[in-house]
Formats: C-alpha cells, structure tokens, sequence
C-alpha cells in the first residue's frame, strides 16, 4: 500500500509541475518597462525625420521589453529646427522591433514619428511624414501626476501616454 501512495504522489508531482510549465513561459513573455541604466541603453540620442535630425529628451523617453529581445521604445524629441505645420503633427519617435498593435490596429516592425493630436488621436508617420495610422486615444482621469511621455503595464500589455492620454501597445 506504501508504495502505491508514493507512486501516486509522484505521478501528481509531475502532473503539477508540468501543468504549470505553460503558466512560467507565459510569464517570462509578459511586457516589462525599462528604467535606469536599462533605458539608457536602449533609447537612441537622436532621430532622424523628414530630412533633419533631433535630440532625444531622455526624460521623456520610455521602452518595454517582451521576452529578451523585443522592444518598443517611445521618446520626445526637440522640434525646434522643424517648420511649425511639421511641429503640429510630430512631437516624437516610436520604434518597434516585432510587429505590434496600437489600440488594436497593426503596426509593422519599423521606425516612425508620432504626435498626440488635440483631437484625441495618436497619429504614427514613416519617416518622410507621412501620416500611416492613426487610433484614438482614451483618457486616464485617475493618474495623478501626468507627464508629457511615459509608458505603464497593463496586463501584458503597455499604456503609452501623453499627459492623461493613452493608447494601448501589445506585442504580437
């Protein structure tokens, strides 16, 4: 009888531990946002669009990792030497490394230049300004302190927001 009870704990013990195998791999896919150093290594300087290059605001500037090595990484640039019809339309940078999907709609693996429009909306650009995508934005009334660009999780996804507006990134 001994040994039909340790059998019995054993086959359990490999059922359980194989039953939640799924469960740790799901975990280790879910999206992580980057700090520090980390953030300082993947966020590049500068950005090239529509024909000029500027500076990164690194304290405006925000990524999140999936996994080891897929990225989304976000960041306000300095406009300054743009003309005003292109400073209302692009305030920044959004690169992605795997395709993604922005408020549901898809986004290919790329570099592009975005804006948060007055009218709700996060419009994306290729890179000679052209507008590519654009989703409506939703408003986070319960965020206390709002900055002009950061990202948060959400699930296994990620909130990339201007102010108390956001659209929701999901790797795919």
């Amino acid at each position: 009888m001994k040994a039909w009870r340790k059998y019995l704990l054993t086959v359990i013990s490999v059922l359980v531990i194989a039953g939640s195998m799924p469960l740790l791999a799901k975990a280790q896919d879910r999206a992580v946002v980057l700090a520090g150093a980390e953030l300082s290594r993947v966020v590049p300087p500068g950005f090239y669009f529509q024909g000029l290059s500027a500076p990164t605001q690194m304290r405006n500037s925000a990524a999140a990792r999936l996994g080891k090595n897929r990225y989304v990484i976000a960041g306000l640039v300095d406009t300054s030497g743009y003309a005003a019809d292109v400073r209302a339309r692009y305030e920044g940078f959004l690169i992605t490394d795997s395709a993604i999907t922005i408020n549901g709609s898809d986004l290919g693996t790329g570099a592009y230049g975005f804006g948060f429009g007055n009218d709700g909306k996060l419009n994306i650009l290729d890179l000679a300004g052209n507008e590519i995508l654009s989703v409506s934005t939703r408003k986070d009334k319960q965020m206390k302190r709002p900055r002009p660009l950061m990202m948060t999780r959400s699930g296994n996804d990620v909130r990339l927001y201007s102010g108390r507006d956001y659209a929701v990134i999901a790797f795919k």
